[in-house]
């Protein structure tokens, strides 16, 4: 399961390819590919400041890079890609359609633009059509009231309820010429919150509803072995959970990404590439070695630095041999040792 998403890297200093962004500020707007349930980093591409979030060539080259980093050997694979609406666009669809082969089959989920076209067919939506929206856990997301002025408009055309929002189906009604004919559209809806309604950031159709939508575009009909993959509610599910790539990007640039140190572009790539070396080695060591440890399992690179990597040892010469002594006092020394024991077992790369 691969999250493809771009951030933004600001500079406090004139650096090559350093320029305004389009959220106001000054720097690189890289775009970068990472495994969802592990956090390791697949792919980094450097870009200018001014980089498009929607660029069809961007998102194709770290495609192809995330590809050539997941071994396969010709077996059978199966592979899922989500992004955000950047990834919306007629070459990235297409790409990503052209990835799947009779060995491997790749499923994406992307955000979805909504326009008047959309806007027509939520419309047309028959109340009855409203399943319930899902919590990650899969059970009913409860109600939430923003605050205590709780009314009809609160919470939409359906009124005070049992749940927090709904999805639909939305395949069919909204029609786009151009597009993969399998590709099919999710629509949720949810509560405005208070700052979309600050920002400005309400529709006409989502003030006359008092709800807010998104959509999600998917090539995905029904998986094998896998019950209710077919549902808009498992889709819409397992689209949202896209929101972990913030943690992933949040991660890399505590190991290094947020911070360029030179002014010149190839050494700043140079850097970018390091990054993503340091954060496959962080979560590999958290894999291989602390998988069953309460915190370290988990833990954040800044916690694994303050735990693991600073910890005082002395490296003592004894018997024509070298002992590396830890510090007895070290609250995790024992879970530390047993990791250096594991990683010391584990065969020679070849």
């Amino acid at each position: 399961m691969v999250d493809l998403d771009a951030t933004i890297v600001g500079c406090h200093s004139r650096k090559q390819n350093a320029t305004g962004t389009y959220k106001g500020g000054f720097g690189h707007h890289h775009l970068g590919g990472w495994i969802a349930n592990t956090g390791e980093s697949l792919s980094i591409l450097p870009r200018p400041g001014n980089a498009g979030s929607n660029t069809a060539t961007d998102h194709v080259t770290v495609l192809d890079e995330v590809l050539a980093q997941i071994p396969d050997e010709g077996r059978h694979s199966k592979l899922l890609v989500r992004i955000d609406g950047a990834g919306a666009s007629h070459d990235t669809v297409s790409h990503l359609e052209r990835l799947g082969t009779t060995r491997r089959r790749v499923a994406w989920t992307i955000g979805w633009t909504i326009t008047s076209v959309e806007e027509a067919a939520i419309k047309a939506l028959p109340e009855r059509v409203w399943v319930p929206y899902l919590d990650q856990d899969g059970t009913i997301a409860p109600p939430v009231d923003y605050d205590d002025a709780t009314s009809d408009e609160t919470h939409g055309c359906g009124g005070p309820g049992s749940e927090y929002g709904h999805v639909a189906e939305l395949t069919g009604l909204a029609k786009r010429p151009g597009w993969p004919t399998s590709m099919r559209l999710i629509v949720r809806r949810v509560p405005i919150a208070p700052r979309d309604q600050a920002a400005g950031k309400v529709t006409a159709l989502e003030k006359a509803t008092g709800w807010k939508y998104a959509i999600t575009a998917t090539n995905i009909g029904r998986m094998r072995g896998i019950p209710g993959t077919n549902q808009p509610q498992w889709l819409d599910v397992l689209h949202r959970h896209h929101a972990v790539v913030e943690d992933h990007v949040r991660a890399a640039k505590t190991t290094g990404l947020g911070l360029l140190p030179s002014a010149s572009w190839r050494i700043n790539t140079a850097w970018v590439l390091l990054t993503g070396i340091a954060r496959d080695l962080d979560v590999w060591t958290r894999l291989l070695a602390f998988h069953d440890h309460e915190l370290l399992a988990k833990a954040e690179p800044a916690t694994m630095r303050k735990l693991v990597y600073w910890l005082p040892a002395r490296l003592a010469h004894h018997a024509r041999k070298r002992w590396l002594r830890f510090d007895r006092d070290h609250p995790h020394t024992d879970a530390i040792t047993t990791a250096w024991h594991r990683l010391a077992a584990l065969p020679a790369v070849t």
